[in-house]
This record gives structure tokens, sequence and C-alpha cells, in this order.
């Protein structure tokens, strides 16, 4: 199988290439990133010469380039990871995730119905669902009812996908995941956010009351299931993927504190984001049943793998925040 993995150099996308590349050894894999600030090709070290891997930077709105990369390496899938995803960025700059998260989306979706590929997979967010209560879970059934320009992005992009297999048939799943963590995550997320604050003795910013709820997912939990999906589902599905593991932000916080060894006073409560969805709890029951997928890494697990990694990789960590991640920081983060 020849598949196209957009955002393969991201946190999630590279995640879902070398598992990809270590576990299918008759899958061949056409890695189309951009490079912006999430891309990373230290994420891929190791992979980027692989014999079944091939990396074009590239704009997933490129649609001649996208149409072309599918004839010339005879594409069966794509997998669509490419997307900008930070809600606070989302916030600042919401054309941006309209550029890249809807109307990418369109040009991709263009490019496999001309050329007649055999699936392809959205990868979404459990944000489109909107917030929850104390209780009660998403459903893939869930009406739709995203809070910030980043969800909307995403769910303008599930509905174009939908419409494109209800009106000309093309094969299409949607996946839709609840918070991943673990390695390569860019720092603006909040798991490694802290870890790298926690590392530096600096504030830990937290919004609110620090009570907001997130169900955590495992990456290669998530990237197990999005392989299931594309090999196993019946087109025209959609999955929810989550891990079984809702945690406050507070929480989550205390944990990798706990585990660097470092005191709680560093925690700084900080102004809240507008709009800032209060509990998020997926219901993977759907995708369990019908493919046979279920999460292998709890969340206590998964936090000190995530947490030893970080640790014994500070050069990609201090790489990656240098620059204009300052800036950003600063940005987000002053005077809050």
């Amino acid at each position: 199988m020849n598949i196209i993995v957009t955002g393969g150099a991201g946190f999630i996308g590279s995640n879902f290439v070398r598992m990809v590349l270590d576990e299918s050894k008759d899958t061949f894999i056409v890695n189309l990133d951009k490079l912006t600030y999430a891309g990373n090709l230290g994420n891929l070290d190791g992979y980027i010469d692989n014999k079944n891997h091939k990396f074009i930077k590239g704009d997933i709105c490129d649609g001649p380039l996208v149409e072309k990369l599918i004839d010339d390496y005879k594409i069966n899938a794509i997998i669509n990871f490419a997307a900008e995803s930070h809600v606070d960025r989302s916030l600042v700059e919401p054309g941006v995730f309209i550029d890249t998260n809807v109307t990418g989306t369109l040009t991709l979706l263009k490019a496999a119905l001309e050329k007649d590929i055999d699936r392809f997979v959205q990868i979404s967010t459990d944000e489109v669902y909107g917030s929850l209560g104390e209780k009660g879970m998403f459903t893939e059934e869930t009406p739709v009812s995203p809070n910030s320009p980043y969800s909307a992005s995403k769910a303008a992009a599930d509905h174009l996908v939908r419409s494109f297999g209800h009106s000309w048939g093309l094969k299409y799943n949607i996946t839709r995941c609840s918070n991943n963590y673990g390695q390569y995550q860019f720092p603006e997320k909040m798991i490694p956010l802290m870890i790298n604050n926690a590392l530096n003795d600096k504030d830990l910013p937290i919004y609110g009351d620090g009570l907001y709820v997130r169900d955590w997912l495992y990456v290669y939990d998530h990237c197990a299931a999005v392989w299931k999906v594309l090999t196993e589902a019946k087109p025209g599905t959609t999955y929810n993927i989550g891990g079984n593991n809702e945690k406050t932000n507070l929480e989550v916080v205390n944990l990798i504190l706990d585990r660097l060894g470092k005191d709680n006073s560093l925690i700084k409560h900080v102004k809240d984001r507008p709009g800032h969805d209060r509990r998020y709890a997926i219901d993977s029951s759907k995708i369990m049943a019908e493919l046979g997928w279920k999460p292998t890494v709890t969340f206590e697990e998964g936090i000190v793998s995530t947490i030893d990694w970080y640790l014994n990789n500070k050069k990609w960590l201090d790489t990656v925040v240098s620059g204009e991640y300052q800036k950003y920081y600063k940005s987000m983060y002053s005077g809050r």
C-alpha cells in the first residue's frame, strides 16, 4: 500500500510515520509537510532515509503538487494529519486555521476524488463536539457544536469530507481523538510546556481555576487506532478515539511536578482564555466493538514515559523552544 501522510513531521503525524515504518514493511509513505513552526524533521530522526519513506516539503493547499504525488507514487490512500491545532493561536489568527484546516482539506479532497484513491482518512478532534457538563461522554452521534476558531475549522473540514462521500462517493473515514500526549509534542501544548517550564524553574501558567477536564490519549494508541481505521474500517464511518483518562489540568501538572521533584509553588493561575470548554470525555465503544482497538497505555504509565523522554531529549527540546517560540510564549503569557 502506498499512502500520503500529511503533516507527517508534526507531533502525531511523525509518531504515525515511525509506527507504520516499524510495523508494516509493505507500506510506502509519502510524507507531505510544510514544516511550519510545529513541523520538525528532527521528529523523524532515523526514519528520513528509510527505503519506504519519501519526505516532500510542500503545502496541502497546493493541488497540482498533491495530484502529482498521487500519480508519481501510485497512492492508494491519504491520511490527513496536517492542521493548525492550537486553540490559543486560533483566537489570535483564525484566518490561518481556515486556510490550512478548511481550504487545505478541500484541496486534498478534490485531488483524492480526481485520482479515485481508495481511502481518505480525516484526523479530527473531540473539540468539534463543544463542551460537556459534569456527566456524559461524546459519542459519534453527539451534535457538532464547536466553540473556538480551531474546533470550528476542524468541524468544517469534517463536514466537507462527509459531503464528498455523500455527493461523489469518495471513500472516507473520520476519526475524532481526545487530547494526545507523548514524545515529540511541540511545547505550546500543556504537557510539554509544563515539563519545559518546570525543568527551568519557570512559572507554570494554569488557566483559570485549573479544573478543566480533558481525556488523555497516549499518542501511540492514537496512531494504532488510525491504522486500524485505515486498514479495517468500512468507508463512510466515523470513530471516536479516547484514552479513558479524564484528568483536570491541575492533576496533570501536579503529576509532572512530582515526577520532576519540583514544588507546586511553581504553579501560577493566570487569566483564562476566551470560551474555554469545561470538560471533554470520549466514548470509544464503537471502535472497540467494530475494530477491536483499545488503549494499551494508562495515563500513569504514559506520563512517566513522556516526562522521561523529554528529560532524555533536552537537545530536541532546547532546539524547538529557541527563537520564535520565545516570542510566542511572551505574547501569550506576559502580563496574563
